[in-house]
């Protein structure tokens, strides 16, 4: 079979990569790289993603497909710390003693946290997709502890949209990040980047005969004559990874409308540490940024011979106005940094940079085959109720499984 790929990121070049071997394989990217939001920037004589990343230590297909590519050496495992701004104050809430210092919270509230963490890999999650994680908090554990810890989170992550994230989204966030010592969070990174595993996929992609074209958006996908066109050219099967509604827009097809938010990240090479040793923190104090996520802070700064900072926004209508020069001038005031102390900085803005995860969001889900075409992508069921590189690799693997047994049904 001849398929297209429309959609260079990580589950497209594993589609790629698993049909590449039976099939003749085409990637379509509008993007001048591959890899999507595991895309990176190539700063002096390094590799930094373009929004931070980190894998966990239950990610087996992400594990699976790193052995494959020959990279399992580089797999590192570092502590991940996360702390709070609050009131002008870093709050480091590792070890006990810190937490236990943590002014936001009483005792009774800390108890509360302790114990929903304890129990949050029990938790029926099919049970909580109806449910906003707002009310299930406020009525678990109270206001306060909303307010003050998990209001800051929610918005880091889906920015004004918080309030229509389900509960199933935050315990399983709570579940999946429950792999914590004493002194913070044990955390995967492919030492030189995760852009090794988006050269390797390129690379067999291509050792066995396929095609990837970056700079090359899909303009047009129709149906003649039994076969599908794709800019013009026929293939016999569509794999896309793209947005369900962008994928209508091409084909005026009906597809599924998936709450979709766009982030904004920028990237800071600094001369010195922002953040007091904290690798995550959320802000609670308002800010144009809804965390500060110090990748040296997790990563060994040597690796780099200088800081590097995101800071990490999400918006829902719109980029919002110079978010890029409020973004840089909010961290210069607020953490002291002066100009001569900023290296370098790249802002990346993507409109599509995953969905919300908002009550009712597994009926929206949608099949792998939708019109004729199979889709898969960060909607896929493999990343409900939170998107990760093991799921897209696993929606990558499951699409490519469905077209090969088509495949085969249609040989026999």
């Amino acid at each position: 079979m001849k398929i297209a790929i429309v959609g260079g990121g990580l589950t497209g070049l594993v589609a790629a990569h698993a049909l590449g071997h039976e099939h003749e394989v085409e990637l379509f990217e509008k993007m001048p790289v591959l890899g999507g939001c595991l895309s990176s920037y190539r700063v002096n004589d390094y590799w930094i993603e373009r929004y931070y990343h980190h894998c966990f230590s239950d990610d087996v297909h992400l594990f699976s497909l790193i052995k494959k590519l020959g990279l399992t050496d580089r797999l590192e495992w570092h502590n991940g710390t996360t702390g709070y701004y609050s009131r002008h104050t870093i709050y480091p809430l590792n070890t006990p003693m810190q937490i236990l210092r943590y002014p936001e919270l009483s005792l009774i509230d800390k108890a509360k946290l302790a114990r929903l963490t304890l129990n949050a890999k029990k938790i029926d999650l099919l049970a909580l997709d109806d449910i906003p994680a707002e009310t299930y908090i406020r009525e678990k554990l109270g206001d306060r502890l909303y307010s003050s810890f998990f209001e800051p989170l929610l918005k880091s992550k889906f920015g004004e949209r918080r309030g229509e994230v389900s509960a199933a989204w935050l315990i399983s966030r709570i579940a999946i990040r429950s792999n914590r010592g004493v002194s913070g969070e044990s955390l995967g990174y492919i030492r030189g980047g995760f852009h090794l595993i988006i050269d390797e996929l390129e690379r067999d992609i291509q050792v066995n005969g396929g095609r990837t074209n970056t700079q090359c958006p899909v303009n047009s996908i129709s149906q003649k004559n039994g076969a599908w066109e794709v800019n013009g050219t026929a293939f016999d099967a569509i794999v896309s990874t793209i947005p369900p509604q962008e994928l209508c827009r091409l084909t005026n097809l009906l597809m599924p409308e998936i709450p979709y938010q766009g982030a904004a990240c920028m990237t800071l090479g600094l001369e010195r540490d922002a953040c007091e040793g904290v690798y995550w923190l959320n802000m609670k104090d308002e800010a144009p940024y809804g965390a500060v996520v110090s990748h040296t802070n997790f990563i060994p700064v040597n690796q780099y011979d200088e800081h590097i900072v995101y800071l990490a926004s999400y918006f829902a209508r719109g980029v919002p106005a110079n978010i890029d020069t409020k973004m840089l001038a909010d961290f210069q005031t607020r953490f002291g940094i002066s100009d001569a102390e900023i290296h370098w900085h790249r802002m990346a803005v993507d409109p599509w940079a995953g969905p919300v995860y908002t009550t009712g969001y597994r009926s929206l889900i949608p099949a792998y085959e939708k019109h004729g075409i199979f889709i898969a992508g960060m909607f896929s069921i493999e990343n409900y109720p939170e998107r990760s590189m093991e799921g897209s690799i696993r929606a990558g693997y499951e699409v490519a499984r469905r077209i090969n047994e088509r495949s085969r049904d249609d040989r026999t």
